[in-house]
Order: structure tokens, then C-alpha cells, then sequence
């Protein structure tokens, strides 16, 4: 392709991606998909069909007559011919929709498949064309081992769950796994000769079952991520409770991607829910014998493609490490591996599980099995800065060196000429120590060796008596030496956990750089991620703007129904670092201020911060202010929008009551001067089209002066509701014989069959709607009209639906459609564009549901979606 092309596709919108999200094979994705494009293609939209599977499926291969379907681009492989998507071809063609089944498959290339068909589409989308597109569950990455020890079955294609997130629409197509059964066994999933076997294996009833259950509970962890979302981009800043965290504790080896898909489906099932995936490494830079750099990243990948978020720890007691982070982000479930300790080890202490179990509280602990061989315990506390490997094999030297040597020169004799190469032999052995096993080990050689020395080689033999001066400096000196080099092992080794501990310090500084561009404008994102770094008690950002200048809290984090006496004493007795003075509430810890200009700062509990600390936290300081200040413009660029809209509405319902008022009100008025004519005598027939002005006149200003009272009391909250059980076509019929017969359409059609059950409604109310509807109709319609009826059974309701078949409604127009003093490009003279808005309020207040949708073959259709009486409690009258 030439270059012009690619430079006008890359300015065009991205397409959007609907998928359609199946429990399992059979229950209807691809027949849904072929259905609304069918629908597409009535209203008008050029939709190509890339790869349909129709899999021999009757019904499904039916839908496919009618569609377009790309020319498909061959890939020979290994003497195979493999019908692929033609990406380049089909977006030469510019289409507006593409359908591409099963968005998990591989797509075979010349050297084999490495690329899967969800990338295709992402190319399709870049081209700015919509996709439609199917998937099952069972091919999500986090789902697949659970997804295999359901069915017995490694699913071969996945796709990350990202793809699927980042869909713009997911439409379940659910199915009883009964119904799904029956389904199967007329033929209508797979060949008659394979239906016994699938019966027996996948389509269990319980496969099914459990299969169903994690699509539902996926899409409504989808459902709870939208409102999230939503929740951010309208700014809705009001406290909602806290999140539920999840923790998983990983050591690096092969199971610990188990677990963190395991800690994810535990997320999952829990509503406010937070992945937190935690590595503990030793203070000494050690830790499991698997947790190499590039596996690490694995797991972070992997945890970050769930929606969690990774953290690395230093400690050298992982138990402990792991409930200090629990209890620090407020964690209310920890999931670790079972201990791999042996038998030995566990002899001396309990492992990190029990230890976990044993200290955790109220923190759920979820021990997961694993196979495989085990590994060596994590490290338990050292009393040095030495690994506690390295102490062990410290200290077995120091054992076996000195008896070692002792036993050697024993039986080489014990003569004076051998003395000098005793004591450096030994000196040898305790520096050796010294550099292994650290401090104590070394002493205890050095101790043990001048003993040693002094009881078997120096004179007099035996004893512990020493004559000659010169070997008591030789003792001493030894004793030094071993001292000395003990000390700078150990000076070495603190230095170096120093160093590791910097690291980690500057790990956690990226980490909250990171969270400044991960939360953006989210001041109480930002808080906590600071609160959880640095472990505060709580934070809060206060201001003072009212007359009286105390300080208020406009965003806390952390225990605030705890610390609502710290913030009194903090607003009221607090001076801030400006002054050089410290509040301090009346609770345990200290509370540091940090002033953002002089009416905002930023107050924190905790441990006393280092001069690194203090000074990182002014800068996220600054970042705060920064985005407070962003706050109080939007929140007064709001404001200023409210009142303009509140002012925009005044005017433009004095200028729409002034002029259609005016309208019907100069037509009484001339009509009733010629009536009043005595000079002239009028002809019966135009009298009576004066009385027919005059008539018509007054109802429009009926209907004008009815549409401004029903929209007050809507927007005061004053209508009055009177449920009662009514007839559907009762309902109907009263609204249609109080139309106008001029509003009322020429070829009008009820279609209200029997056997509908009553609804529970207000009559007057609905009748009102559905004389808006029919008369907004006509105005809009040259055409038929039809009210219709219908049961809707998945949610007990009956739908009232207004047909028409005239221009209908572009997308900008529908989104007007339910403003006040909005009037559509077709519309006719008259009105003060209050009726969709009235008819959408009435419906509120009466719990209905008013959808405008498109009419096929063009048009306009208002469902009304009115609840189904349960006469079991609810009374007529």
C-alpha cells in the first residue's frame, strides 16, 4: 500500500470491538453476532463477515446467507492450505462493521502460527472499522488451569484478559446448562455420531455448571469495573467503603503463577476487590533459589495483565514481612504456598505457614498446595547481619576446624619446633571462620583454639598454664586477629544491607512516581499509595476557606473513624512546619504537617521521616497541591456551568412560552374579532372554521400549559403516584381517545394481543406518556403508526412500543430526545419542546423504562417498559 492511504487511516477514529461472550460451544455466540448484523445491514451499514465458524450448525449457517463475506488470503504451511483473514484486503474495502468469529484462534502464517486472530482485529480497529467478534470463556488466561481442572482439558488458544477488558461492549449469551444439554442432543452443536462422547466428557452437567458460574461472575466483575470507571470520569469523589485487598505471597518458582491466578478468581468474587502480589527477599539480597530476575518479571507481567499490582520486600523473618504489609494496606485475605520446609528445619522451628496462621488475626490466610520437589525455608531472624546460611556454615567450622587440626598435630607430636605452625594453622582456621560465619563464630574458634593450644602444645602440657611470656602474646595476638577480622566481616556485611536497603528505598520512590501518573487527578489514589509506602496511620489533606479560617478536611485516608479527634486537635491546636511548631494528636505516633500554600496542607501520621523521606514527601506534596488546585477550578468551572445551563433553560422558556403562546392566542383573537363582525354577515361553513381555530387553538394551549405544569412538578418533586393494577389495552385505548382527533395518525394500527398480564402503574400518568409518544409520531411520520404490546419474560415486564416509520433519529438527536426545549431538525411548528422530556420524567416517577431505538427499515420506536402486576400484593382501586 502507498503512503497517502496509511497517512489518512492513521487519522481516523479507532473502531470500536463488541464482543460476544459464551459459557461454552453451543449456546448461541456466533447466531447472535449474525443476527444483529443483519440487523446492521437493514439499517443500512456495509458489514463484510471476515471468518464465520458455523461448524456444520444449521440455524447458524442459515443466518450467513445474505452477508458479504471477505475474500479470505491462503497460507500454505507445511503443504497445508490454511484460510486466513485478509486484514490489508478487507480494509482496502472500507467497510463499517467486520465479524470475526472465535477472536482466541491462531492464525497460521508461512512459518507456522505465531500470531492469533484478536491481533488481527486490533489492526482491523486501527483502521478505524468496528468489529464484532465471539469468544468463551474458557479461553481467558487468568481461567485456563481453572478452566482445565474443571473440564480435564488444557485449553491450547487464549487470549490475555486485557483484550477482553478492553472491549468496548461485552454482551453475555447465556444458557441453562439443561437447556445447553438439550440443545446437544438434537444435533444442534455437534455431528449426531460425537454427541455421546461430549454428553459423558465436557458437556457435563457440572462442566457446564461451573463453566456458566465463572462467566457470570466475570462479566459482573466487568459490570463492577464500568462503574468504577464511570465513578472517575464523572469525578464522583463521595466515600464509598473500603476495598476488599487480596494478597498473594510469591517466592519465584513455578507455582507462584498458580497462585497469583488463584489470588485473581478469589478477587474476582469479592466486590471492591484489590490484587497485591507480594516478593519478600532477605535483607542480604537472597531469596528463593527459582526467584532469578527474569522469572520475577514474568510474575509482574503476569500480575499486572490481572489488574493487580506487585511489590518487592526486604526482610529477613518473611512471615513477619508479610503481615506488616498485610496490615499495613489493610489486606483481609493473604493466599501463600504450603511450606516446603523439611523435616529438619521444621524441627527447629515452624515454617512461614505456620508462622502465617499462628500471628495472622483476622487476616484469612489460604494455604495452596503444590507439587513438585521441595525447596529449602525461607530464613528465620539472624542475629547478625551475616545470612543465616552462611552463620550455619560458620559455626559447623568453627567446630570441626579446630578438632580437625587438634586430632592432625596430636599425631605429628607435640614438640616446640611445631608451635609456630600450630598457632598459625589455627590463626588460619579462625580467619577463615571470620570470613564465612561472621562475629561469634570467629570468637568462639579464637576461644577455643587458645584453649586448644594452651592444653595440648604449649609447656607445660596438660594444663592451662602458660610459661613462657612470649606464647601469651602469641595467645593474645591470635585472639585479635580472629576479633579483627570478625569486625570487618560483619562491618562489610551491614554496609552491604545498607546499600540493599537504599535499593529498596529507591524501588518504593519509582513506585509512587509511578502511582503519580497511574492515578493522575485521583488526589485520594495519590494519598494512599503514599499512606501505604511510607506506613502512615492515616493522612489528610485540610483547607481553610470559610470566614472563620479553621481547618477543614477535604480527603483522608487511613483509620479516619479513629483519628476524628486527632483531626480536631490537628485543625484546632496545629500550627503548621511554616511556624516551626508540630500538632500532635491525642492518640499514639507523631503527626507531621506539610503546608501546600496557606490555606491547604497536607497532615501525616507516622514514624519520624528521614531527611530522603521528608524530602520526597514535600515533592508529592507539591504534586497535591498541584492537583487540589485543578479540583477547585473544576469544581468552580461546574459551578459556573450549572448556573449558565440554569440561565441558558430560563431564556429559552421565555422565548419558546412567548412565542407559542403568542401563536395560538393571535389565532383566537382573530378568529373571534371576525365573529364578532356585525357589518359583514359570514357564511355558516366559515364560522364554523373559526369555531374550529378557536377549538383547536385552546388545545394547543392546553397542551403547552399541561407540559409546563407536568415538567414543574417533575422538577420539584411534586407529582403524585398512584399505583394501581390496570389493562394494558385499557391503557391504550384511554390515552388514544384523549388525542386530538388532528393528533391523532391516519393510519394508526393497536396491536395489544390477550392473555397480556395487567401492569402496575399509574393509568393517568402512562396514558399521558403514551399520548406524547403517538402524538410526537404523527408529528414526525407521514406514515403508518402502530402501538404495540408485548410480554418481555426475562424480567417481567410488558413493553409498549410506538412505531413509526418516518426519518427517525440520528445518535446526537437521541441523546436531545429527553432534553426540555429540545426540537428535532424535522420538527413541525408548535411546542415548546417539552413533550420526550415530560414522557421520560413521568416514567421515572412511575419506574418505567423509556428506550428509543431505531425502527428497521428507518423510524423511530418508543419502548415503554412498564413492571407486570403481581397481584399477590397488590390490590386493585
Amino acid at each position: 500500500m502507498n503512503d497517502e492511504p496509511s497517512s489518512e487511516r492513521d487519522k481516523l477514529p479507532r473502531g470500536t470491538l463488541k464482543v460476544y461472550l459464551g459459557a461454552a460451544p453451543g449456546v448461541g455466540k456466533t447466531y447472535a453476532m449474525l443476527a444483529e448484523a443483519h440487523g446492521l445491514v437493514t439499517s443500512g451499514l456495509k458489514v463484510i463477515a471476515a471468518v464465520i465458524e458455523t461448524h456444520g450448525r444449521k440455524d447458524t449457517a442459515r443466518l450467513t446467507q445474505g452477508l458479504t463475506f471477505a475474500q479470505p488470503k491462503d497460507v500454505d504451511y507445511r503443504g497445508q492450505v490454511f484460510h486466513e483473514i485478509d486484514v490489508e484486503g478487507i480494509i482496502a474495502q472500507q467497510p463499517d462493521v467486520v465479524l470475526v468469529d472465535e477472536l482466541a484462534h491462531s492464525v497460521v502464517t508461512a512459518s507456522g502460527p505465531v500470531r492469533k486472530r484478536w491481533q488481527d482485529v486490533v489492526e482491523l480497529q486501527n483502521a478505524g472499522i468496528d468489529v464484532i467478534s465471539t469468544v468463551n470463556i474458557q479461553h481467558l488466561e487468568s481461567l485456563s488451569d481453572v478452566v482445565e481442572e474443571i473440564t480435564g482439558i488444557r485449553q491450547q488458544e487464549t487470549i490475555p484478559d486485557r483484550v477482553l477488558r478492553q472491549a468496548d461492549e461485552i454482551e453475555l449469551v447465556d444458557l441453562s446448562p439443561a437447556a445447553l444439554r438439550i440443545r446437544l442432543n438434537r444435533g444442534q452443536i455437534y455431528r449426531p455420531d460425537t454427541i455421546d462422547t461430549a454428553l459423558a466428557k465436557y458437556f457435563r452437567l457440572g462442566n457446564l455448571t461451573a463453566l456458566r458460574e465463572l462467566a457470570l461472575l466475570w462479566m459482573a466483575d466487568q459490570v463492577d469495573a464500568g462503574l468504577e470507571a464511570y465513578r472517575q470520569q464523572e469525578n464522583i469523589t463521595e466515600t464509598w467503603p473500603a476495598r476488599e485487598r487480596i494478597m498473594v505471597a510469591v517466592a519465584g518458582g513455578k507455582e507462584s503463577a498458580a497462585l497469583i491466578r488463584r489470588g485473581t478468581r478469589i478477587v474476582g468474587r469479592a466486590a471492591g476487590r484489590e490484587l497485591l502480589v507480594v516478593h519478600v527477599i532477605s535483607n542480604d539480597g537472597t531469596g528463593s533459589d527459582a526467584a532469578d530476575a527474569a522469572s520475577l518479571a514474568e510474575l509482574k507481567a503476569l500480575t499486572e495483565s490481572f489488574g493487580g499490582s506487585w511489590h518487592t520486600l526486604t526482610g529477613d523473618n518473611p512471615a513477619e514481612t508479610l503481615l506488616d504489609f498485610a496490615r499495613t494496606h489493610n489486606a483481609a485475605q493473604l493466599v501463600v504456598g504450603a511450606s516446603r520446609s523439611p523435616w529438619y528445619l521444621r524441627m527447629l522451628g515452624p515454617g512461614v505457614a505456620s508462622r502465617l496462621i499462628a500471628d495472622a488475626g483476622d487476616i484469612d490466610v489460604h494455604i495452596v498446595g503444590h507439587s513438585g520437589p521441595r525447596r529449602k525455608a525461607l530464613q528465620r531472624t539472624p542475629r547478625s547481619a551475616i545470612a543465616r546460611s552462611r552463620r550455619i556454615a560458620g559455626w559447623i567450622m568453627a567446630v570441626v576446624l579446630p578438632l580437625a587440626l587438634t586430632g592432625v598435630f596430636v599425631m605429628l607430636g607435640n614438640g616446640e619446633e611445631m608451635l609456630i605452625v600450630n598457632i598459625l594453622s589455627y590463626m588460619a582456621a579462625e580467619v577463615a571462620v571470620a570470613l564465612v560465619g561472621g562475629w561469634w563464630p570467629a570468637i568462639f574458634t579464637a576461644v577455643a583454639g587458645s584453649l586448644v593450644l594452651n592444653w595440648f602444645f604449649i609447656h607445660p602440657v596438660g594444663g592451662l598454664t602458660i610459661s613462657a611470656p612470649q606464647n601469651l602474646v602469641a595467645l593474645i595476638i591470635f585472639v585479635l586477629v580472629a576479633a579483627g577480622v570478625a569486625r570487618v566481616v560483619d562491618v562489610a556485611a551491614r554496609r552491604s544491607n545498607e546499600a540493599r536497603a537504599a535499593r529498596s528505598h529507591a524501588m518504593l520512590m519509582s513506585e509512587l512516581a509511578g502511582s503519580v501518573v497511574r492515578e493522575g487527578s485521583n488526589i485520594p489514589a495519590l494519598m494512599a499509595t503514599i499512606r501505604e509506602t511510607y506506613g502512615l496511620d492515616f493522612a489528610l489533606l485540610q483547607e481553610r476557606s470559610t470566614p472563620d479560617r479553621q481547618w477543614q478536611t477535604v480527603y483522608s485516608v487511613g483509620d479516619t473513624a479513629e483519628d476524628s479527634q486527632a483531626e480536631q486537635t490537628a485543625a484546632a491546636g496545629g500550627t503548621s512546619s511554616a511556624d516551626s511548631s508540630t500538632a500532635t494528636p491525642d492518640r499514639p505516633g507523631q503527626t507531621e504537617e506539610f503546608q501546600l500554600d496557606e490555606d491547604s496542607r497536607l497532615v501525616i501520621s507516622a514514624h519520624p521521616l528521614s531527611a530522603d523521606e521528608h524530602q520526597t514527601m514535600v515533592a508529592y506534596a507539591g504534586r497535591i497541591l498541584t492537583l487540589n488546585r485543578q479540583r477547585q477550578l473544576r469544581t468552580t468551572r461546574l459551578e459556573a456551568q450549572r448556573l449558565q445551563a440554569a440561565n441558558a433553560v430560563r431564556t429559552t422558556l421565555l422565548t419558546a412560552v412567548s412565542h407559542d403562546l403568542r401563536t395560538p392566542l393571535a389565532s383566537i383573537k382573530t378568529a373571534v374579532s371576525g365573529l364578532r363582525m356585525t357589518d359583514v354577515e359570514l357564511p355558516e361553513d366559515l364560522q364554523q372554521e373559526l369555531l374550529k381555530t378557536i377549538e383547536d387553538s385552546a388545545d394547543r394551549l392546553d397542551r403547552i400549559v399541561s407540559d409546563l405544569l407536568h415538567m414543574s412538578r417533575i422538577q420539584t418533586g411534586t407529582l403524585e403516584v398512584h399505583l394501581r393494577n390496570v389493562d394494558v389495552f385499557q391503557l391504550v385505548d384511554s390515552a388514544l381517545e384523549s388525542l386530538d382527533p388532528t393528533a391523532v395518525p391516519q393510519q394508526l394500527s393497536i396491536d395489544v394481543p390477550d392473555g397480556l398480564p395487567q401492569v402496575t402503574t399509574d393509568p393517568g400518568l402512562v396514558e399521558r406518556i403514551i399520548a406524547n409518544l403517538v402524538h410526537n409520531a404523527h408529528k414526525h411520520s407521514t406514515g403508518p403508526v402502530t402501538v404495540q404490546a408485548e410480554r418481555v419474560p426475562s424480567d417481567s415486564t410488558v413493553e409498549v412500543r410506538v412505531i413509526d416509520h418516518g426519518k427517525g433519529l440520528t445518535d446526537d438527536e437521541k441523546q436531545k430526545l429527553f432534553t426540555p426545549f429540545s426540537h428535532m431538525s424535522d420538527s413541525g411548528p408548535g411546542g415548546v419542546g417539552l413533550g420526550g422530556a415530560v414522557a421520560k420524567g413521568l416514567a421515572d416517577a412511575i419506574d418505567a423504562q423509556l428506550t428509543p431505538l431505531d425502527t428497521p427499515g428507518g423510524g423511530l420506536t418508543m419502548t415503554l417498559g412498564l413492571p407486570a402486576a403481581d397481584t399477590t400484593t397488590i390490590e386493585e382501586g
